[in-house]
């Protein structure tokens, strides 16, 4: 079984930063990709940022340039650096993680989410 964690959200202005971090606990073999998604209110979840096990990141054209995804293999974390916030950024953001069991099979997990909010 696997665990994710969030931590980070919070409320900031527009133009602000936010860090978000994602820790994994529980036993398997390995993470794999590692990504956040976010959904607005009202809104479908979408993908924001993901990175594989290598460091190869993908973005959504709506944060490039402005969020960052890193993650550190021994320890299992991701995190999601948040610069120049604007309101639509506004969303629950979830941490993802591709898990590779000792059945060597792979199954998602999900974290349970944090809240961001940016003020105008």
């Amino acid at each position: 079984q696997v665990r994710l964690v969030e931590s980070g959200g919070g409320l900031v202005q527009a133009g602000g930063s936010l860090r978000l971090s994602c820790a994994a606990s529980g036993n398997f073999a390995a993470i794999m990709a590692m990504g956040w998604y976010r959904q607005p209110p009202g809104q479908q979840r979408e993908l924001v940022a993901t990175i594989t096990r290598e460091g190869t990141t993908n973005y959504a054209e709506s944060v490039k340039g402005r969020f960052t995804i890193s993650r550190d293999n021994a320890k299992n974390t991701v995190s999601l650096t948040m610069n120049s916030l604007k309101p639509e950024d506004t969303a629950v953001y979830y941490c993802n993680a591709d898990v590779l069991t000792w059945k060597t099979t792979m199954t998602p997990a999900w974290g349970q989410g944090t809240q961001v909010t940016v003020s105008s």
